[in-house]
């Protein structure tokens, strides 16, 4: 049966099958043919999947980062990021990297940041004289750090799957958010010195004032969305409606940059976004059981542990798959993949679950933005005009500071564990 799925779902990948129905239609065959369930049993588990008070959380904040981006927001978290970093060199693209790491704490989405912000920042930074292509490989990077500070959508699936606290997953990627956006940006500071990168004349206390009135208000959304959740005032789910309100309370009625002709275009396609989210996570959930139904995950864990008791030579080689498999395939596709068969094995080792939970997200969110299949890859070349292959090829020394953190925060978990032990210490 597990043979027979597999090899299913290998052949519709290379005849270009999207990823989801390959997956669906894998399950349906192996179960219609080489299985004893009947197939109203994998239909209830593929409703299952998705049966999960905390994946509501999902479309609320697609829809923040939507209303954020068609409400104008996220020009103002750029030009108060620029008015903060824009006179250091290479001034621009540090801006970017630091407007990303804002727009993180509301979004939770590298699309949403690639999509909406990245092209305020590429375009800013064509305008001062820097290489559109260099913009746009900035932009792509710096995305991924979209769903590791939090709130984040891969860690509410993540958390969902291996019944793991999101609230602990969202402070567990703080720090390590932190940390890629100062990576990005040595790496942005010892460029300058091999390509000629302008900057902003100089500092202007006026102007950072004005920016930083102007941005106060959508700076407060992940203030409110961590103090919330820590505080117990409400669960993360809770936390991602009362973002969306606030979005939408900024967007139409401070800003008034939202009309109310504005809004059933912006509900529909985030409805089509959460769609498709859903229903790649119905099918993979469906994949993921047979494949433990088969016992694989039982496999995996003898396996493994036979082989080697050592969490560090295990993470490392997670960590390698995880990265090659993310050049391959759809990041969310992989998570919901993955995450049953690689949770028992951290549990035996004893990993804390909440660390591998970070590491995990942010290896798979280096393959959004890593040649060939990234996806924040073809957003930012289709929206900037931009060919792919010479995107692909800009954008790999951007990852490699990606990469050293993903390694640091893998070797040193209080990187990770730190903040969630201190406010939101197990009981």
């Amino acid at each position: 049966m597990i043979t027979a799925m597999v090899v299913s779902f290998v052949v519709l990948a290379v005849a270009s099958v999207p990823v989801a129905v390959g997956l669906g239609v894998a399950v349906f065959i192996a179960v219609c043919f080489f299985s004893p369930f009947p197939l109203v049993g994998i239909a209830q588990r593929m409703v299952t999947g998705i049966d999960s008070f905390v994946l509501v959380s999902i479309p609320f904040f697609m829809l923040t980062g939507r209303l954020m981006n068609e409400g104008g927001i996220t020009d103002r978290l750029f030009d108060f990021a620029r008015a903060l970093v824009g006179p250091i060199r290479g001034g621009l693209a540090h801006a970017n990297v630091l407007a990303s790491m804002i727009f993180a704490g509301m979004s939770g989405s590298a699309v949403a940041d690639a999509g909406g912000l990245g092209m305020v920042e590429i375009k800013a930074m064509a305008d001062q004289g820097y290489r559109k292509e260099f913009a746009a490989a900035v932009t792509v990077a710096s995305s991924t750090i979209g769903p590791i500070i939090p709130p984040s959508i891969p860690m509410v699936i993540y958390g969902a799957m291996a019944e793991v606290s999101v609230g602990r997953l969202f402070l567990g990627g703080i720090v390590p958010g932190v940390l890629m956006g100062l990576a990005l940006m040595a790496l942005i500071y010892f460029w300058t010195f091999r390509e000629y990168m302008p900057k902003d004349d100089r500092y202007s206390l006026h102007r950072l004032w004005t920016t930083l009135r102007v941005a106060f208000l959508p700076l407060l959304t992940p203030v409110i969305l961590l103090g919330g959740i820590v505080s117990g005032i409400f669960t993360p789910t809770e936390a991602a409606a009362v973002a969306a309100m606030y979005a939408f309370g900024l967007s139409f009625f401070v800003y008034r940059t939202v009309r109310l002709k504005d809004i059933p275009g912006i509900m529909v396609q985030t409805l089509v976004t959460t769609a498709v989210v859903t229903f790649i996570i119905s099918t993979t959930s469906g994949f993921s059981w047979l494949l433990i139904v088969g016992k694989i995950g039982q496999v995996l864990v003898e396996f493994v542990t036979s082989v080697t008791s050592s969490p560090a030579v295990v993470l490392l080689i997670v960590n390698i798959a995880l990265l090659i498999l993310g050049c391959l395939m759809e990041a969310g596709v992989l998570l919901i993949l993955l995450t049953p068969l690689l949770v028992p094995i951290m549990t035996a080792l004893q990993v804390d679950l909440v660390h591998f939970g970070v590491v995990m997200v942010l290896n798979l969110m280096i393959g959004v933005a890593t040649p060939p299949v990234g996806m924040c890859l073809f957003v930012v070349s289709q929206a900037a005009e931009i060919k792919l292959e010479t995107l692909m090829r800009e954008v790999i020394p951007q990852i490699i500071p990606l990469i050293a953190v993903l390694f640091l925060i893998t070797y040193l978990p209080d990187l990770v564990l730190a903040v969630p032990r201190w406010l939101m210490p197990v009981r």
